[in-house]
């Protein structure tokens, strides 16, 4: 499965989203890697599986990046997510930003990433060296997004034992 290569089932090649030489005008790259960590919570994590609205996030990712270009006047934003199951370590997402100056560069980068995290219809199960697996609600899909509640990751558990 993939999705104009924005959402894919493949790892992520990061060297070509850096574009070093295609903006000259830009001093600032800011990359994001978000890579499957083994804990969540205290719980002991195996691995992960991605679902995705796969046209409709790819969609959003792409206003994503229009929007994060606009917003903090950057020439360049790409991000790129995942699908399907990743082991501990494996690339989830990746943002690359390039802009004039560091601080835009920073900034349009979390921002991308947030968004991403707050709009697309992606969803992230886990599963547990105990047998379980969970769903993780760590965000919503919605503007008006509460980010107090946005931190609380509660989960729909299920046994696998």
């Amino acid at each position: 499965m993939s999705f104009d290569d924005v959402i894919s089932a493949e790892p992520i090649a990061v060297e070509p989203l850096l574009a070093l030489d295609e903006y000259p005008e830009c001093g600032g790259l800011a990359m994001f890697v978000g890579t499957v960590r083994d804990h969540h919570e205290g719980r002991a994590v195996s691995r992960l599986a991605y679902t995705a609205h796969g046209p409709l996030a790819a969609k959003i990712i792409r206003e994503v990046e229009a929007t994060t270009r606009a917003r903090f006047g950057v020439p360049y934003c790409r991000v790129r997510h995942r699908v399907g199951e990743l082991g501990i370590g494996d690339v989830a997402i990746v943002c690359v930003v390039r802009a004039p100056h560091r601080a835009e560069a920073f900034e349009a980068c979390r921002y991308a990433v947030d968004a991403v995290k707050h709009g697309a219809p992606i969803w992230k199960e886990e599963f547990y060296v105990d047998g379980t697996s969970a769903f993780v609600e760590g965000c919503c899909i919605r503007d008006d997004f509460d980010d107090h509640a946005a931190h609380d990751h509660s989960h729909t558990s299920h046994d696998h034992a």
